[in-house]
């Protein structure tokens, strides 16, 4: 946890902001793996830790938005608790480390929302992700749990973005901690990446560097020569000389915090002619993405001169053709890049996409595109000094929509299909990095990851 300060201040910012009602924050209960006592490991709900910061299972937060009070429902552990976790905190003592001086068994909860509920005061939440909550809060507000995401709170999730959008010092501390613990991840990873290495073996070492240097991975770690494959959660392969390795993976740190950090190395350290090709495209993509971030540019903006440099490059090789600036505003581009820049980075990995993406990253200004690509931008709102996000272009070579749209002879205005056959080996590059708006630029977060094709050679001899 942070300093009770830290939490009674954004309490009191949310009070501000929201004025009236019940705000009700469900912290997360066990799940169970395979029967009740034995748990998947307990992750505690972001917007709950970000109010209220206590990191256990069992506990709700309430704020009387009227009354300017704060609650904080659990129950004290009991002597069988005890036998099997040794001693533990009192509910009010937890209450106390966040700055909250009223605490109450957990039954007590159900008899303040009904009264609430009879005096027909707003009770705000934000939209549940997990079954249980959907059914707590059924219970406690006494409506259909799979009604619970349509009747959330639009002001609270407004609010909430508003202030989890704006990353704290002391939040902005973390997520560098976390970088840094992803650096000895990935390096880890290039020096390991040599013929004949199990994707198994290199999966479970740099997840156990998360587990030993802060809590975990902060996503399921991405690592495979399948890097085609966006999210290629399979590790069976065994690598081969000729084959590049996608390593897409970030840690968290004890308080949460995330990093998501990918780089791309080539089996056995040494880039190919053809590797390399694509690989400075990507590199150029990144690294002109990084330069051009600043508050008052659009993620937007920046998504579309990362794919024109995608384009680019790609013409310059003959895998494209034509208007570069045409081919990007008509989609053509989507068959080597099919999703967007980046997203936004914090407590959540993806940060607080459990609310809404369209709440996060769109505005009644600001819609999102419903073409294939440019529909999967996470966020086109311009920058703001506190935003944390990634930056993450890539190019993939997808078999299948390749022979797609080559059948449906889509964009062959644009796309060579006839060269491409010689780059399929590659599979996918991605080169991702986290970046915090400062408020006249930027700044790279973490000790300095190696990606450029002499800093990845060198590493890995």
């Amino acid at each position: 946890m942070f300093k009770s300060d830290v939490y009674n201040k954004r309490r009191e910012t949310l009070h501000r902001k929201m004025k009236t009602g019940l705000g009700l924050f469900i912290g997360n209960s066990e799940s169970p793996m395979n029967y009740p006592s034995n748990t998947y490991h307990f992750r505690q709900d972001s917007d709950f830790l970000y109010f209220f910061g206590i990191d256990l299972p069992g506990f709700t937060g309430l704020m009387d938005f009227d009354s300017g009070k704060d609650w904080l429902f659990g129950n004290d552990f009991d002597m069988d608790d005890i036998v099997w976790m040794g001693p533990q905190p009192l509910v009010k003592e937890l209450a106390l480390k966040c700055g909250i001086t009223n605490s109450a068994p957990m039954a007590n909860l159900e008899v303040m929302i009904k009264d609430a509920l009879s005096k027909k005061r707003k009770i705000h939440f934000l939209p549940p992700y997990r079954g249980e909550t959907k059914i707590t809060l059924g219970s406690l507000l006494k409506e259909n749990p799979c009604q619970m995401k349509t009747l959330a709170s639009f002001d609270l999730i407004r609010d909430v973005v508003s202030m989890r959008s704006i990353k704290e010092k002391a939040e902005i501390d973390e997520i560098e901690k976390a970088v840094d613990i992803a650096y000895e991840m990935h390096t880890t990873a290039m020096k390991m990446c040599k013929p004949g290495v199990r994707e198994q073996d290199i999966f479970g070492t740099i997840e156990g560097i998360a587990l030993a240097k802060g809590g975990g991975t902060s996503f399921p770690v991405i690592l495979s020569i399948n890097g085609q494959t966006l999210h290629n959660h399979s590790h069976g392969n065994i690598l081969q000389k000729g084959r590049m390795m996608v390593t897409d993976a970030g840690a968290e740190t004890d308080r949460h915090y995330a990093s998501d950090i990918t780089r791309t190395t080539p089996v056995g350290g040494k880039f190919s002619g053809l590797q390399k090709d694509i690989y400075e495209i990507v590199l150029q993509a990144n690294t002109e993405a990084i330069k051009a971030t600043r508050p008052g540019v659009s993620n937007r903006n920046i998504h579309f001169s990362a794919c024109k440099v995608i384009a680019s490059g790609l013409k310059d090789l003959g895998l494209m053709t034509g208007d570069t600036s045409e081919a990007v505003t008509a989609g053509a581009h989507a068959l080597f890049m099919p999703h967007g820049i980046g997203h936004m980075m914090g407590l959540d990995v993806h940060d607080m996409e459990a609310l809404g993406e369209n709440y996060i990253g769109y505005s009644e200004d600001v819609k999102r595109s419903d073409q294939f690509g440019h529909a999967f931008l996470r966020f086109a709102l311009p920058y703001m000094p506190g935003h944390v996000f990634t930056i993450e272009p890539g190019c993939y070579f997808i078999p299948e929509l390749i022979n797609k749209w080559k059948d449906e002879g889509k964009f062959k205005e644009f796309i060579n299909y006839g060269k491409i056959g010689k780059y399929m080996p590659i599979g996918g590059i991605r080169i991702e990095d986290n970046v915090l708006i400062t408020e006249k630029g930027h700044k790279v977060l973490g000790k300095p990851i190696p990606k450029t094709v002499e800093e990845i050679e060198r590493i890995c001899t």
